[in-house]
C-alpha cells in the first residue's frame, strides 16, 4: 500500500505535470506550419492567392480566439466540480483531430472539393484547438508556480514557439515531399500525444523545495533545444542532406526534448528527501500510528483543502486586527471575472497595446515573402528567414518572461516596464525593416521576432497578477483578440492598400523600398503608441506591484526549527510554511499564533486540523 502510494506521488505532483505540458506544447504549433502544406491546398483546391490569405486569416483568428477555451478551463479547474485541466486537452484534442482529418480529406482527393467557407471553417477549428493546448497549459503552470509565474510562463510559451520547427523537422525527415501526409500527422500527432499526457497537468497548491533552481533547469534545456534547432536550420541551408543525416538529427532533437523528465525526476528526488527530514524535526513522533502521520503529510504537502465541510472557521483577534487593510488586500488580491476586468481600464490599456504589438508583428511574418521578393532577396534566403523565425519567437517568450522575473524579485521593477521596453524595440525593428537598407531585413526579421515573442510570455503573466488567476484563461485569451484584429488592419488595411496602390506591369507585382517603406513606417508609430500605453500601465500598477512584493515571501528557506535547535510548536511551523509556501499568512498573523505557544509534540490529527483550519481561516480573511 505504501508502495502505492509513493509510486503515485511519484507521477502526481507539479513537476510531472510541468514536463507534461511542455511536452503537449511541443506538438501543438501546427498554427507555424501553414507555409508547408499551404501550397498544397491551393493547388488541389484551385484557389487564388487572394482566396488562400482569407482562409490563413480564418487560421489566425482560431489560434487566437480562445474565450471558450478559458471559460471552459474556469468550469473545469473549480474544485467543486470533478475536472480539471484535461477536460479542456480534451477539448483541444477532439476539434484538432477533426479540423485537420477534414483538411487532409480535401488535399488528398478524399472530400470532393468543398466551399471556400467550408474550408474556412476547417481551419478554424483545427487552430482552435491550440488556443485549448495553450490555456490548459499556461494557466495551469502560472497556478502551479505564482511566485516564478513569467518564468513557467516563458517556458511554456517557448516550447509552443520552438514546436513549428519541431514538426518541420518531423516533416523533412519523414514526410518530406508529401504536404498531404503531414497534414494527416498534424491530425494525428498532437491528439494523440495529449490523450497521452492530459492526465498529468494538474493543479497543485504546494510549493515545492528549491523552485527557481529547478525551472532554471528547464530553461535551460529550452535554450539547448532551440540553439541546436538553430544550428540544424543553418546547416540545411547550406549544405544538402541525406535522409540518414535528417534521421540523425531528429532522433537527437527527440532525446533533447524527453530531457526535462530527468529534471522533474530529480526535482522530485530532492522533494520527498526534504519532506523525510522535515517530518521529524517538526515534532511528529515516528512511532506515532501511521494513518495519522499519513494525515499530517497530506496537510503539508498541500493536497487536503482545509476549507473543507471537516473544519470549522474560528473566531479571533487576529482577522480584527487584520481587517483594517481588508479593503486594500481585496484590490490587490481579489480575482476578477471577464466583465469585471473589462470595466477597468488596465483592460483596455493592455489590449491597445497588444493591438499595436502582436497585430504588426503577425502582419510582418505574414508578408516577410512578398518583403524579401520586392527587396531583391532570394527565395532560399528568405526561407532561411522564415525558419529562423520561430528561434527568435522563442527567443523572445523565454527571455522576456525569465529576465521579468529576475527583474521583479531583484530589483522590484513592474513587469509593465519590460512590455513597454520591448514594443520599443519593436518599433525599431519595423524602422530598420521599412528602410530598405542592405541586410536590413535580416536584422528587423531579428527584432520584430523576439520582441513580437516577448508579447506571448508578458501579456499572460501580466493578466494573472493584475486580474488574478481565478479567470486567467478567459481574460487573456480575449485580450489575445487583439493579436488577429490588429494583423488585420496592418495586413489589409495599410500594407495590402500601400503595396497594391504602387504595384504596376506584368502579375501586378512590385518592386523596391516603395513598397512597404510607408507602410512599416506607419507601423512603427503605431508600435510606440502600443509601447506609451505600456508605459501608461507600468505608471498605474507600481504600486500594486511594490504591495504583491511585500505580501510574497520567498519560498526557499522556510524555517523547520527554532531557536537553540528546540523543535518548533507545529503553530508555528503550519503558520511559517503556509506563509513561505503560499504567502498567505503575514509575519504578524504568525508571530500572533507564536504567542498563543500551543506546543504539540505528539500530533494528533484532529488538533493539526484545528490549528491548520484556524491558519487558512485568518490568512483568507486577509487577502480575500
Amino acid at each position: 500500500m505504501e508502495t502505492c502510494r509513493r509510486r503515485e506521488k511519484k507521477l502526481s505532483n507539479k513537476w510531472a505535470s510541468t514536463v507534461a505540458s511542455i511536452l503537449i506544447q511541443c506538438t501543438s504549433g501546427s498554427l507555424y506550419t501553414f507555409s508547408v502544406y499551404s501550397p498544397a491546398l491551393k493547388f488541389t483546391q484551385g484557389y487564388s492567392q487572394s482566396t488562400l490569405d482569407a482562409i490563413s486569416v480564418f487560421k489566425d483568428f482560431g489560434a487566437n480566439c480562445g474565450v471558450l477555451s478559458g471559460i471552459l478551463y474556469s468550469h473545469a479547474s473549480d474544485p467543486r466540480r470533478r475536472g480539471g485541466p484535461w477536460v479542456v486537452h480534451l477539448a483541444g484534442a477532439v476539434q484538432n483531430l477533426v479540423g485537420y482529418s477534414l483538411i487532409w480529406a480535401s488535399v488528398a482527393g478524399i472530400l470532393r472539393r468543398p466551399p471556400v467557407a467550408v474550408v474556412c471553417m476547417f481551419m478554424l477549428v483545427a487552430a482552435h484547438a491550440q488556443s485549448f493546448f495553450n490555456t490548459a497549459d499556461v494557466v495551469t503552470a502560472v497556478q502551479n508556480f505564482p511566485e516564478y509565474s513569467g518564468t513557467a510562463v516563458g517556458i511554456m510559451k517557448g516550447f509552443i514557439g520552438l514546436s513549428g520547427a519541431i514538426l518541420i523537422q518531423i516533416y523533412q525527415t519523414v514526410f518530406n515531399e508529401n504536404p498531404a501526409a503531414f497534414l494527416l500527422m498534424l491530425a494525428l500527432l498532437p491528439t494523440i500525444n495529449a490523450l497521452l499526457l492530459m492526465g498529468f497537468v494538474r493543479i497543485y497548491n504546494a510549493s515545492a523545495a528549491e523552485e527557481k533552481k529547478h525551472l532554471y533547469a528547464l530553461s535551460l534545456v529550452a535554450l539547448v533545444v532551440a540553439a541546436y534547432l538553430m544550428v540544424v536550420i543553418l546547416l540545411e541551408n547550406i549544405f544538402k542532406w541525406t535522409f540518414l543525416l535528417h534521421l540523425s538529427a531528429l532522433v537527437l532533437l527527440l532525446l533533447l526534448l524527453f530531457s526535462p523528465v530527468f529534471v522533474a525526476a530529480r526535482a522530485l528526488q530532492g522533494d520527498l528527501k526534504n519532506a523525510e527530514q522535515t517530518l521529524p524535526i517538526e515534532g511528529v513522533d515516528q512511532n506515532s500510528d501511521p494513518n495519522q502521520i499519513e494525515h499530517y503529510e497530506t496537510i503539508y504537502d498541500g493536497e487536503e483543502d482545509l476549507t473543507g465541510s471537516d473544519y470549522q472557521i474560528v473566531p479571533g483577534d487576529l482577522n480584527e486586527e487584520i481587517s483594517k487593510d481588508e479593503d486594500n488586500d481585496q484590490q490587490l488580491e481579489k480575482d476578477l471575472d471577464l466583465l469585471q476586468a473589462m470595466c477597468t481600464m488596465d483592460f483596455w490599456i493592455l489590449f491597445l497595446a497588444m493591438a499595436c504589438g502582436m497585430g504588426s508583428g503577425l502582419a510582418t511574418i505574414n508578408n516577410i515573402g512578398q518583403i524579401g521578393g520586392s527587396l531583391g532577396y532570394t527565395s532560399e534566403e528568405v526561407n532561411g528567414m522564415i525558419s529562423l523565425w520561430s528561434i527568435w519567437n522563442f527567443l523572445g517568450r523565454f527571455g522576456a518572461g525569465f529576465v521579468s522575473d529576475f527583474f521583479l524579485h531583484a530589483k522590484g521593477w513592474a513587469r509593465p516596464l519590460f512590455m513597454a521596453i520591448t514594443l520599443a524595440a519593436l518599433s525599431v525593428g519595423h524602422a530598420v525593416i521599412g528602410s530598405g537598407l542592405p541586410g536590413a531585413l535580416y536584422v528587423g526579421s531579428v527584432l520584430v521576432g523576439v520582441c513580437y515573442g516577448s508579447q506571448w510570455s508578458l501579456m499572460p503573466t501580466i493578466t494573472s497578477e493584475i486580474f488574478g488567476v481565478g479567470h486567467m484563461g478567459t481574460i487573456f485569451n480575449t485580450i489575445t483578440l487583439a493579436n488577429p484584429i490588429g494583423s488585420y488592419i496592418f495586413s489589409i488595411r495599410v500594407i495590402g492598400y500601400i503595396y497594391d496602390k504602387e504595384a504596376s506591369g506584368k502579375g501586378h507585382k512590385c518592386k523596391g523600398t516603395k513598397c512597404f517603406m510607408l507602410s512599416f513606417f506607419i507601423m512603427a508609430g503605431a508600435t510606440l503608441l502600443g509601447s506609451l500605453a505600456a508605459l501608461l500601465l507600468f505608471f498605474r500598477t507600481r504600486y500594486f506591484y511594490s504591495q504583491r512584493l511585500q505580501v510574497d515571501q520567498p519560498s526557499e528557506n522556510c524555517p523547520a526549527s527554532g531557536p537553540d535547535g528546540v523543535p518548533e510548536s507545529i503553530t508555528q511551523t503550519a503558520a511559517s510554511h503556509l506563509r513561505c509556501r503560499s504567502g498567505i499568512v503575514s509575519q504578524a498573523m504568525e508571530s500572533d499564533l507564536v504567542r498563543k505557544r500551543v506546543w504539540l509534540v505528539q500530533v494528533p490529527a484532529e488538533n493539526f486540523s484545528f490549528i491548520a483550519s484556524y491558519v487558512w481561516s485568518a490568512g483568507r480573511a486577509s487577502v480575500t
